[in-house]
């Protein structure tokens, strides 16, 4: 707690979190119909464009980083203490390292064994579309991915919702779970098998938000975690099978 002023409740942090989010992602796709000369209803779909995601994930974040801020702020807190933006101790950095390289090899190991594709045909599409592009496309994809949307998801799943959620020690499990749930359910893009790697994915970042206090710590692994997909789209893309 800071000075004994109280997070935002459950439910307000909820209802915050979803209009940030929508509003958020609402102004991308107005500013990407404003470039392209159509209206919204005109739209085409998007899902598989690298270039459009990557646009859509770099006008939405800094909307959503801003509003999220403002929000905390409100509450009279510390933004960066609200938000768990401290930094780790090298200690936590290697064990978490350790851990997610660790849970990557394990995922992998299950898709190959359950016969499942370890690249999905969304990081394939994305990844074409924008090597298609151009260079400077390519490189928009990478940041987007690598270093932007952790950021964003981070902030807002293990920054503000668990702070806000976060209501007495007992609550750990719970706020971990639903969180990863929700983080996961949010990968529309992906069919059932991916959504439950997220979800494990999830767990263990919740898991390190909590133990830590630090979201530093989630977005360097959730770095880790998207970096090493786009190798194995990489990968996949030279040397299909």
């Amino acid at each position: 707690m800071n000075g004994g002023i109280q997070p935002w409740g459950r439910f307000a942090t909820f209802g915050i979190a979803f209009v940030v989010m929508m509003a958020s992602q609402f102004a991308a796709l107005i500013a990407l119909s404003w470039w392209l000369g159509l209206g919204l209803g005109q739209m085409p779909d998007f899902s598989g464009d690298g270039v459009a995601v990557a646009l859509i994930i770099l006008i939405s974040t800094p909307i959503q980083l801003l509003l999220l801020a403002t929000f905390a702020q409100r509450r009279g807190h510390d933004v960066l203490g609200y938000l768990g933006l401290i930094v780790p101790r090298r200690s936590e950095v290697i064990f978490g390292v350790a851990v997610t390289a660790a849970l990557i090899v394990a995922g992998n190991v299950l898709s190959w064994l359950l016969g499942q594709n370890i690249v999905t045909p969304f990081q394939t599409d994305i990844f074409r579309t924008a090597g298609a592009a151009g260079p400077l496309a390519m490189v928009t994809l990478w940041l987007a991915v690598i270093v932007v949307t952790p950021i964003g998801e981070e902030i807002m799943f293990r920054g503000f919702l668990f702070r806000g959620w976060l209501q007495t020690p007992r609550d750990a499990w719970a706020v971990i779970a639903i969180t990863a749930l929700l983080w996961a359910l949010i990968h529309l893009q992906y069919d059932w098998y991916v959504t439950g790697q997220i979800f494990a994915f999830g767990l263990m970042l919740g898991w390190m938000r909590w133990a830590t206090g630090s979201t530093i710590l989630t977005i360097l692994l959730h770095a880790m975690i998207n970096l090493e997909g786009m190798i194995e789209t990489v990968v996949a893309s030279q040397w299909p099978t």
